[in-house]
């Protein structure tokens, strides 16, 4: 960890380059980390996914999580989610996925991607806070038809670190989203996964890649550098 110019201001390890921030002004986002995705009986291994590769990163988000709320940044916590009557699905959308496996449908824990359902909801590890801002998102992106622009503007933030399922889509949508707005964004390896571990790699090569153009990543352990200094 290096202090930069002002003492509110740290840098910390990672790729391409060394990633600044002031934790006043930094938000983790953790990308729906839901039952249904995670959970073994659930709707992501109904489709024959291992989600035990899911489920391998849950300490490092808690303790991603742990180390948010202890420095005081705010915390959102995302869930791809639907109303009960699908006013918020384009047909486009529930198209995709197996034919008797689609948004809405009865699966192992409720109906697929419906607000309220059991699948649907936020793991126990992980289980927000009060005060904690719950984004329920129709899209892949999490600022795509929600508050979520207007909650970060309200609070000043300027960084985003980004924790979640699945790398590829939800995640790498919601940093594209936050680089088209102006966000300085980390990905923290070890606290995102993906059903096939190649997507992973691919997308944190895509995301640093060309001098980040899409933002940085980097490991857990480079931000737990900063513990009783940031």
């Amino acid at each position: 960890m290096t202090d930069t110019s002002s003492a509110n201001r740290f840098s910390m390890e990672a790729q391409p380059g060394p990633f600044s921030f002031e934790p006043a002004k930094t938000a983790l986002i953790i990308i729906d980390m839901q039952r249904d995705f995670i959970e073994p009986g659930g709707f992501g291994e109904s489709l024959g996914n291992d989600v035990s590769l899911l489920a391998e990163i849950v300490p490092t988000v808690a303790a991603l999580l742990d180390f948010a709320r202890r420095h005081g940044w705010l915390v959102v916590h995302t869930r791809e989610s639907h109303a009960p009557d699908l006013s918020d699905c384009p047909p486009a959308k529930r198209a995709r996925g197996m034919p008797n496996a689609r948004i809405g449908d009865t699966g192992p824990m409720g109906r697929i991607l419906i607000r309220g359902e059991p699948g649907n909801a936020i793991i126990e590890p992980l289980m927000p806070a009060a005060g904690e801002l719950v984004i329920d998102k129709p899209g892949k992106g999490a600022f795509h038809a929600t508050r979520l622009g207007e909650e970060l503007a309200v609070r000043g933030i300027t960084h985003l670190v980004f924790a979640g399922v699945t790398t590829e889509v939800c995640v790498q949508t919601s940093m594209r989203e936050a680089n088209d707005r102006g966000y300085d964004s980390l990905l923290i390896e070890d606290a995102t996964a993906s059903y096939f571990p190649a997507f992973k790699q691919a997308t944190l090569e895509m995301v640093r890649s060309q001098g980040g153009i899409v933002g940085w990543t980097a490991p857990f352990s480079s931000l737990m550098q900063l513990d009783g200094t940031a």
